[in-house]
């Protein structure tokens, strides 16, 4: 199994640190809003790359967080906590905010037929980690104090640009007015103090855990550190996410592990592109782009769109359309009403079996793994074909196998009824413009010795 590395730029056989098993953490949700198809596209790949894993022998141990405190509306340590925003603006309590949001993005997952990690792990609950962790980087001197928080010194880790590869001349060039009391442009909060403590609904007294500095809540960087190393060690495997968190949050997070335990900290750094509408990245911060339940409300499924999403490679952006997204429903229902009229259930065809194998383990190439899979539909020769698709589901968890309950308009029950009126009484012109107006309404008509039977087109 080959993977792309963004550490090194370079796709590379992929070795576990302990024979056939696989740490993986993947960043998860700042849980304080609904979670829009941009963000799904790094879980459905996390999913991919896990299954794969699975697929490959391997025991898979996977871990995502939920962010619920510390992330500031600013990336340079600035601005108000996002949870504490929302709850504020709600008239919630932070913890209800969370629990909601967290709740929607896990249906999510079950209607994307995303497998949920075996660890689910909240900052707010590793409060005593992530001091434990800054008290290592106080006593290596990594660390100084400002008048709101407790900084990390990258100038003193030798290779914070290792992952990013970032020109830091460049950065300071062009953001000195942010520096504030840092020492480097680069620097960023472990802990920020609590301005008026009393005030937020989640803060903490490090005096509590044996550290001395003042009531406040932790930098959102370490937090994925601390979880990270408590559920996988503190070097593991595979560490996933978007491509955005390249240059800050994962720079970062390598920077203070590595730093606190003097350790590689992770092997396998995997990123996907962007979800992109005219050419720029989908966020919250523009309004986003839909949500699956705004999807659903468009007449789309959810695995239309995981079916989208394997249109473009996982490093390739995907532009995102309702065009787009339509063509991709189209072709999905196609896939699975030619799956449905399959019959025979002999073995495994090995020939395509093994070059979807391919497919997958190189870099988890989508696009060429849902060819191989419409080859093996078109090859009149090819034999076990439900059972092929059975394995390839494994991975492309379409459900490509599984009989819906097609609900058929009453329009549509109307016009079949009234075509079967006209096919009685002989008149042959009114059934076929009947038929071709079912067509055109998406449906299509088969008659049968049992009947009219009806297929979405």
């Amino acid at each position: 199994m080959k993977i792309y590395n963004t550490l090194t730029r370079k796709k590379e056989e992929f070795k576990p640190i302990k024979d056939k098993q696989v740490g993986i953490y993947s960043c998860g949700p700042t849980a304080y809003w609904y979670q829009h198809i941009g963000n799904l596209r790094s879980y459905i790949l996390a999913d991919i790359l896990k299954k794969v894993l699975i697929y490959n022998k391997y025991k898979v141990k996977h871990v995502i967080n939920v962010t619920d405190v510390g992330h500031l509306t600013s990336d340079a340590d600035t601005g108000e906590d996002k949870i504490e925003k929302a709850a504020a603006k709600e008239g919630k309590k932070a913890e209800d905010i969370v629990n909601f949001y967290w709740k929607v993005f896990r249906e999510d997952f079950k209607k994307l037929n995303i497998q949920e990690p075996n660890i689910w792990c909240k900052a707010t609950e590793h409060i005593k980690e992530q001091i434990e962790l800054i008290k290592k980087l106080e006593k290596k001197e990594f660390t100084y104090e400002t008048t709101d928080g407790i900084y990390y010194d990258t100038s003193k880790f030798k290779d914070y640009c290792k992952l990013g590869r970032l020109n830091i001349e460049g950065l300071e060039a062009g953001k000195r007015i942010e520096m504030r009391e840092k020492r480097n442009v680069t620097d960023f909060a472990l802990w920020k103090f609590s301005e008026k403590p009393g005030l937020r609904q989640q803060e903490w007294d490090p005096k509590k855990y044996g550290a001395n500095f003042p009531i406040g809540f932790p930098g959102w960087h370490i937090e994925c550190s601390a979880m990270s190393m408590k559920y996988l060690g503190e070097h593991f495997d595979i560490h996933t996410g978007g491509e955005d968190h390249i240059p800050i949050h994962h720079t970062n997070e390598i920077a203070q592990s590595e730093a606190a335990t003097g350790k590689k900290f992770v092997n396998y750094w995997i990123h996907g592109a962007f979800l992109t509408f005219k050419g720029e990245k989908v966020s919250k911060s523009k309004g986003g782009l839909y949500t699956i339940e705004e999807l659903e409300n468009l007449g789309f499924k959810p695995l239309d769109y995981r079916y989208f999403t394997y249109t473009a490679h996982y490093r390739s952006p995907l532009d995102f359309t309702l065009d787009n997204l339509r063509n991709a429903q189209n072709s999905y229902e196609r896939l699975k009403n030619i799956i449905s009229e399959l019959k025979d259930d002999k073995k495994a065809d090995e020939k395509y079996l093994k070059e979807f194998e391919k497919a997958i383990n190189d870099d988890l190439d989508m696009p060429k793994a849902v060819s191989i899979l419409w080859n093996l539909l078109r090859d009149k020769n090819a034999q076990g074909k439900i059972r092929t698709i059975k394995e390839m589901d494994k991975i492309l968890s379409l459900d490509l196998l599984k009989k819906e309950d097609i609900k058929i308009p009453i329009e549509i029950k109307k016009l079949v009824e009234e075509r079967e009126k006209a096919r009685k009484n002989k008149d042959w012109k009114k059934a076929d413009e009947l038929r071709n107006k079912i067509r055109e309404l998406g449906w299509h008509i088969d008659d049968t010795n049992e009947g009219p039977k009806l297929k979405k087109i």
